[in-house]
């Protein structure tokens, strides 16, 4: 099952954990000095905030999925709604271990498609593609390409090409 993300950078972490914690009445399930997010069933929603110097605001949006099958399933989708997709395997992120498809939508809102698969010590991981501006681990936006040609079965391409 598809559980909805939002990533938010925010200017002063304390208060905003206040204000989180006391707007969902639920402590988050993952605290680190930098980061904060909450597993809500209900809403079912990975609510996610970060302190990392990045302008406040929404970072991205997404939607993270229970499996790796899940998550190529959400390949063609992706590459039919036309934006690039960019995957990023095994990539080390918000103190997790996820297989990830980015993409931008037609306004620039980054969206990040995710399977995760383990912890992480770190906020991200050496040679993350993370951008350039220092803060959370959406790819820059200049890298924001689409993926070579793949082989049959492989995900990711090119928008409208029909190889996801």
């Amino acid at each position: 099952m598809n559980r909805f993300h939002v990533h938010l950078n925010v200017a002063d972490l304390p208060a905003s954990l206040r204000f989180y914690t006391e707007l969902f009445a639920a402590e988050p399930s993952v605290l680190k000095p930098d980061y904060a997010k909450w597993m809500l069933e209900d809403p079912r929603i990975n609510f996610a905030i970060s302190a990392t110097g990045r302008t406040p605001g929404i970072d991205h949006l997404g939607l993270q999925v229970d499996s790796a099958e899940e998550l190529a399933a959400l390949g063609p989708r992706l590459d039919a709604a036309g934006g690039s997709v960019v995957p990023e395997g095994a990539a080390v992120c918000c103190y997790a271990r996820s297989d990830k498809l980015w993409t931008e939508d037609p306004q620039g809102t980054r969206w990040e498609s995710f399977h995760t698969f383990g912890d992480a010590t770190s906020y991200h991981g050496a040679g993350a593609a993370c951008a350039s501006d220092g803060a959370s681990c959406t790819p820059d936006p200049a890298a924001m390409k689409p993926a070579p040609a793949q082989a049959a079965g492989a995900s990711c391409c090119a928008p409208r090409s029909g190889c996801c």
